[in-house]
């Protein structure tokens, strides 16, 4: 029954590409503003004094808001719609992503981040929900947009701002933040203005008011597939934010800093070779397991690569191999919410997946940092990681084929 919704009839082409343009833009929003920050981490390691473990906790903060404020995400989108929440989430984060050029020291610069982690929070909720309410027969091709833009959105600062807002703005990290946030807010004002109005859903007569509601928005952790979910998510994106958080300060004890940009490039614009596939693919990687056996082995070859593999290609095609195969699974993943519930339940169900995966983002990157604090070892950061890429390659094709209750039911009569 949850697949059927798949093969329903679907909107105009006019409307499609008009949908899908704006789940594509919600998605660059969602990612830009905290992408902007791995470039120049090393300015601004040098100008506030920050350790290892430092900067692991200005990657982890953002993240750590990511699994704060899922649920409140999801109770607000039981209260104004999916539409409203990102809007407001868009704003926040545009806000809070320029204010960061404004701190004096560590703490107004964690907190910045923290006001811009949480604009990004109330988003993430909303997007599987407006797959399923815009596109509720094109669920997979919705989730290849809006995971696309956070791609696009994930990979503009990292190949821009080295060779052309730094000299634009005169090796400012702090003016670098502003130059990012302005088109951020352009966004807001884009999306804000093109997308649809709001259609209730079509399960809302069978609320009872806000009660009901109420009851809609927390998660039932008492439920597999929300562990399965966040715990797969969880080894998705946290390699991604480590590798982009430590690859500057990596690359300079080996002396490799002219290849930072293009490192950053590879990492992150690999990913945008995947969209041609994920479209192609898009059905035929719902519900499946080898995406998961495939790319999990590809981002551990990475990390082995980073580690072993010391020479400027050695390093451009590790950070590569990374950044693809955190890209072709992350958009299966990111799917499954709207594939494996009903449509009440996935702003929850994607809430719980979110709260857990960004905790696993907050820890492992801060253990990362304190490893190579204690060790001393530049690629001890590099091992936890790579852990996440076996984790990722097992515990994301067992949710790739979980079955939900209702359909185990349906199949054994």
């Amino acid at each position: 029954m949850l697949q059927a919704v798949n093969h329903a009839a679907g909107p105009s082409v006019g409307r499609l590409v008009r949908l899908l343009s704006l789940m594509w833009l919600a998605g660059v929003a969602m990612r830009m503003t905290l992408l902007v920050v791995p470039p120049v981490i090393p300015l601004v390691h040098e100008q506030l004094h920050m350790s290892e473990t430092q900067i692991g906790l200005l990657i982890g903060l953002p993240l750590a808001m990511f699994a704060i404020a899922a649920v409140p995400g999801s109770l607000l989108i039981a209260r104004i719609g999916a539409k409203p929440a990102l809007i407001l989430g868009m704003f926040i984060a545009a806000l809070a992503g320029g204010a960061r050029g404004a701190a004096i020291d560590v703490w107004t610069l964690y907190a910045a981040s923290i006001v811009t982690g949480f604009g990004i929070a109330i988003m993430q909720p909303g997007m599987p929900t407006l797959v399923r309410n815009w596109l509720p027969g094109r669920v997979g091709l919705g989730t290849v947009a809006y995971s696309n833009g956070m791609v696009v959105g994930a990979t503009l600062p990292p190949i821009l701002t080295l060779p052309l807002v730094l000299p634009w703005v005169g090796g400012s990290w702090r003016l670098d933040f502003v130059v990012w946030a302005v088109p951020a807010v352009v966004m807001v004002l884009a999306f804000s203005l093109l997308s649809p109005k709001e259609q209730p859903q079509a399960d809302a007569k069978f609320t009872g008011g806000v009660g009901t509601l109420g009851r809609l928005w927390w998660p039932d952790w008492k439920n597999p597939l929300i562990w399965l979910l966040g715990l797969t998510f969880g080894c998705n994106n946290s390699p991604f934010f480590g590798a982009n958080a430590f690859l500057g300060d990596y690359l300079a004890t080996k002396r490799e800093t002219g290849v930072l940009g293009l490192a950053l490039a590879s990492l992150n614009g690999a990913q945008i070779l995947a969209l041609g596939f994920l479209i192609l693919m898009a059905d035929r990687m719902q519900r499946k397991a080898w995406p998961f056996l495939l790319f999990g082995p590809v981002m551990l070859a990475g990390f082995l690569g980073l580690i072993f593999l010391p020479s400027p290609v050695a390093i451009v095609v590790s950070t590569g191999l990374i950044g693809i195969s955190t890209a072709l699974t992350m958009t299966p993943t990111l799917a499954l919410p709207a594939l494996l519930v009903a449509p009440s339940d996935v702003p929850r169900t994607a809430a719980g997946m979110f709260t857990i995966s960004y905790t696993c983002a907050i820890i492992i990157p801060t253990i990362c940092g304190a490893l190579w604090d204690v060790t001393g070892k530049p690629w001890a950061a590099f091992v936890p990681l790579a852990l996440c890429a076996v984790g990722l390659t097992v515990i994301g094709s067992i949710t790739a084929r979980h079955r939900p209750p209702a359909e185990t039911l349906t199949s054994r009569r």
